[in-house]
Order: C-alpha cells, then structure tokens, then sequence
C-alpha cells in the first residue's frame, strides 16, 4: 500500500501526513478509507507518512520513507506538548504550501490539555517512578496557537467522509464543504427522537458540531461533544438546559473539558454555570412555588 517515493517529475501533488502528541486515531482514519485510498493514491504522492510505513529487517526498524518536501499538502494530528514538537511544527508549516489540523488534538489541545488546568509536576509524580527524566510542557495546546493553519478539520476521531472532502478540496482549489452546523440537524436528518425532550438525557448535541452522524443520541446516548464547539454556540441557553436536566456546575465544566478542554469557546463555561445557579429559572426549580 505504500506509495513510494516518486521521482522529482513525478507530477501528483505531495502529501503528507505527521504526528504530534495523540493516540493515532485520526491517521487511522485515512488508512480506513479502503475503497478510496487506491484511487486517492492513484491522484497524490504520499512523501510522508510514518503510520502506514511497514516495519523491515530483523531489528524491527521502520522503512523509512521520508519525503523531501516540499508538501502541497500536509495532515497535521496530536498536539504540541513538548519543545522539541514546538520546534519541529515550524519546519513543517515551511515546508508546506498547505497544512491542515485533523482531530480533537490538533485542533483544541485534545484530552491531554486538561494538564492546563492543574499543576504538571503533580500528574508527573503520580504516573512517572523518575519524572526528572520527563521533558515536557506545562500545557498541551493547538498547532494554530504556533504556526498559521488553513483549515481545522475537527472530530476525535475524524470522519472519513470529511476527510476524503479536505483533501479533495485542496487538490482542487477550493474550499472544504464541512458543515458547522449542530448535531441536532443530524438527528433530525436520521429521525431519531430527541433523547433530552423525550427522557430529559443530558445532550450536547445543540452546540456540538456535526460530522458524526449522530450516533450516540441515536442509540439513547447522549452526545459528549467529541466534535468540538459549532460556530456561534449558544452556550448561555445550553448550560442552563444541563442544569434543568440534573447536572451540577462541576459535572458541566468536566463534560466540556473532555475532549475539547481549551477550545475558545467553551472559556465561558465555567462563569455561566455559575450564573446560571442564581438565575430566575434555577430558584424556581429549587424552590418552587407552592400552591394556594
């Protein structure tokens, strides 16, 4: 499956694909797409790509296949949590015409940034016998927040389909066809049944992106958010609808950290369940009127 390196006339666009901190299920994605990777291939020139090199040779080393850039386009995953990563994304966005951030990691700091809310050197003694020997940052944060990005393709993981649609933009010149719209339209879209109206389910489908297809309010789940804040989330009417349904300011504020914890958008979690507790609303529910 490994496209190898083509020669310097080699006509097809570069691409290629890197790794920073994160688990690999975005690069999975792209290898998951079976029945278009032959034909994808067939249009591109995969200079890079570490995840689908193939292990040779009895010392269980990598072939390498290094590209020799430059990239027309490359696929960035994992956040930035280490000087070296700070240091080696700049080289890559040089060497790029394109670069596009895929996965939850990438694109807001992934669950690893939680780390930006606590003291590092407290988890660092707790999971390492000799922290001494790790070198890492303080926080966990986004390719964006250290070199320009074109484009931000987000899910954890990504959807394929979408993904098969940012690289086919790119190779044609256009823009990405993405919806930001929330993931109720996509319930609505499957006919599922709204699982927060009809069960009172916390659900944060109403400011969550779509690109999932709505699998968990589909199976009596609700959703978790996984695709990262839509554009403009009405966040004032969503936490006061998380209340309402049973959940308490510090469950709110760990429900939004999860995959997509220093998102810009979500910074006003916190204040608005707070103020959320001294609403009108809330003081009815808590203490409701009795009847004459």
């Amino acid at each position: 499956m490994v496209t190898e390196l083509g020669p310097a006339t080699d006509p097809r666009p570069a691409l290629a694909v890197w790794k920073f901190a994160s688990c690999d299920g975005c690069q999975l994605t792209l290898l998951d797409c079976e029945d278009e990777l032959l034909g994808l291939t067939e249009r591109v020139r995969i200079d890079h790509f570490v995840e689908m090199t193939p292990v040779e040779g009895a010392d269980g080393k990598r072939a390498r296949l290094e590209g020799r850039g430059p990239y027309d386009l490359s696929l960035v995953e994992g956040s930035i949590t280490t000087a070296e990563d700070a240091e080696r994304i700049q080289g890559i966005r040089c060497a790029s015409r394109y670069l596009v951030t895929i996965g939850a990691c990438a694109t807001a700091g992934g669950i690893q940034a939680l780390r930006d809310f606590a003291d590092v050197d407290e988890f660092l003694a707790a999971v390492y016998a000799h922290p001494e020997y790790i070198a890492t940052l303080e926080t966990s944060t986004p390719i964006s927040a250290h070199v320009p990005v074109d484009f931000e393709l987000r899910g954890c993981p990504i959807d394929r389909r979408q993904l098969l649609e940012v690289i086919t933009a790119f190779l044609a010149g256009r823009k990405p066809q993405v919806p930001s719209h929330s993931v109720c339209f996509e319930c609505k879209r499957r006919g599922t049944t709204c699982i927060t109206v009809a069960h009172g389910t916390p659900c944060l489908g109403p400011v969550t992106q779509a690109g999932c297809g709505a699998i968990c309010p589909a199976y009596g789940r609700g959703c978790y958010g996984c695709f990262g804040p839509m554009r403009r989330p009405n966040l004032r009417s969503m936490v006061a609808q998380l209340r309402h349904d049973g959940m308490s300011e510090q469950d709110i504020q760990r429900v939004f950290r999860t995959f997509n914890a220093t998102s810009p958008e979500y910074a006003s979690v916190p204040d608005l369940a707070v103020e959320e507790r001294h609403s009108p609303r809330a003081r009815r529910e808590t203490h409701p009127e009795r009847p004459a």
